[in-house]
Parts: C-alpha cells; sequence; structure tokens
C-alpha cells in the first residue's frame, strides 16, 4: 500500500502540488544554503573572524549551515517525515551521541597532540 508523503516544508510554511515540486522546493532551499557557504568561503569577511566560543564566527556558521542541509536532506529525501516518532528519536539521539563522541576524542588527542609539538615532550605516557 502506498503512503502519501506530506507535500510540505519549514513545517508547513510551504505547500506544494506535488512531489516532484516539493523535491525541487528542497533542492532549490538546499542549494541555497550551500550557495552562502560558498561565498562566505571564498570572501572570509573580517567581521565574522572574530573568536566565539574558541572558534571563529565563521566557522560556527559552517556547522550550523551544515547540520541545516543534513537535516532537510535526511527530513525530506530520506522520508524521516513520515516514520515514527520513535524511529526518528532513536536515529537522531544516537546521531547526536556519536558527533558528540566524536567531537569529544577529536578535542583530547588534538590537544594532546598540540602539546607534543608545541612544548616538546610527552605528559602521558600510555
Amino acid at each position: 500500500m502506498a503512503q502519501d508523503h506530506k507535500l510540505e516544508i519549514f513545517r508547513g510554511l510551504l505547500k506544494f502540488k506535488s512531489n516532484t515540486q516539493k523535491i525541487w522546493g528542497v533542492l532549490i532551499f538546499l542549494s541555497f544554503v550551500t550557495a552562502i557557504e560558498v561565498v562566505l568561503g571564498i570572501y572570509k569577511p573580517e567581521s565574522l573572524m572574530v573568536k566565539v566560543l574558541g572558534m571563529k564566527l565563521l566557522n560556527w556558521i559552517f556547522i550550523i549551515l551544515t547540520i541545516v542541509k543534513a537535516y532537510y536532506i535526511a527530513w525530506d529525501f530520506m522520508h524521516m517525515r513520515d516514520e515514527t516518532k520513535g524511529l526518528r528519536r532513536a536515529v537522531v539521539w544516537t546521531t547526536i551521541f556519536l558527533i558528540l563522541y566524536l567531537t569529544f576524542i577529536l578535542l583530547q588527542e588534538g590537544g594532546y597532540v598540540f602539546n607534543v609539538y608545541d612544548k616538546g615532550f610527552i605528559k602521558k605516557d600510555f
């Protein structure tokens, strides 16, 4: 039995008449976000080079825009919108936990390697 997919994006703010129109709408939105990332990556405005929480504001903008793109790809193209709430939560929470865990490992190991190269000695011997 075929299931009807919801033909709206942005929580119902933009509605389409067919699946083809919705795919084009999401594609245009994702292309727009990618274009913003490319323009910011090429020009790198000085006003976005200030440090926020240990990283440049421009990097935070890239991370946020990448998460927005990943969300819409999963939500519309992978049809997570049409799945049950339990499955959506299982996918999202597992992904969030994995990303946080890998970020923690990256920061820990990166700090260790930086200290080894910066100070010239090993502070931990495994």
